[in-house]
């Protein structure tokens, strides 16, 4: 059973009435856990979508930068997404419930950010309700201030990124604390460590920016550094 059929299933028994909670209780182990985050970017996306007032052509579509839809899929990819939009249970609940099943701070809680910074920035703007949306999130998460703004940094383009906040470092680090942050990084955005931590594989794309980033701040903090 692909992805999006078992995506599809648990939305649907949430639209006939099952309840979160239920849904949820049967996406506790792999592959269902990969389902899980799944149905937790779409659904937050979906919701943080309407957070700035409008719901995008680009923004739908934004949910192909973070999943590989194969053509066969398509029309259960977007059964989802309108599944979603349409379902009356708050974002909170959803943020609850895939804490519920990681536990606070587990590492694919950043990855799932990082979606959703993905579908924010969709639109080619940055809207503060957007920001209020996944700061709340991160909150309930539990994701420090810090990882926050260093996810922040990544995407959002108010300013050219700071190296150090990418890295999540001071700028008074060392260069070989701001080493070890970026080798740490840069092991994290492996795809086996992302499929590892309950990512589908479907999203691993979530690595290649990811990837590009680290990559970026390391050299530019090097070549500050001399």
């Amino acid at each position: 059973m692909s992805l999006w059929t078992r995506i599809t299933d648990a939305l649907s028994a949430l639209a006939s009435g099952e309840s979160l909670s239920e849904v949820f209780s049967h996406l506790r182990t792999p592959p269902e856990r990969s389902a899980a985050f799944a149905i937790a970017v779409i659904a937050l996306g979906a919701k943080m979508a309407k957070a700035d007032g409008q719901v995008t052509r680009g923004e739908v579509m934004a949910f192909r930068e973070v999943f590989t839809i194969p053509k066969a899929e398509e029309k259960n990819a977007a059964r989802v997404f309108n599944l979603a939009r349409q379902d009356v249970a708050g974002f909170e609940q959803y943020a609850l419930k895939i804490v519920g099943l990681f536990g606070k701070n587990h590492p694919a809680l950043c990855d799932l950010l990082e979606g959703l910074f993905y579908i924010a920035l969709a639109d080619g703007e940055y809207h503060p309700a957007e920001n209020d949306f996944l700061a709340q999130v991160a909150a309930i998460f539990g994701v420090n201030d810090r990882a926050f703004r260093s996810l922040r940094a990544r995407f959002v383009p108010d300013a050219r990124p700071d190296p150090y906040a990418v890295l999540g470092v001071n700028p008074d680090a060392s260069l070989a604390e701001a080493r070890r942050a970026w080798r740490a990084q840069v092991r994290a955005s492996h795809p086996d460590q992302l499929i590892a931590r309950g990512v589908p594989e479907e999203a691993v794309k979530l690595a290649e920016q990811h990837l590009i980033a680290v990559n970026r701040a390391w050299e530019e903090i090097q070549q500050e550094r001399g």
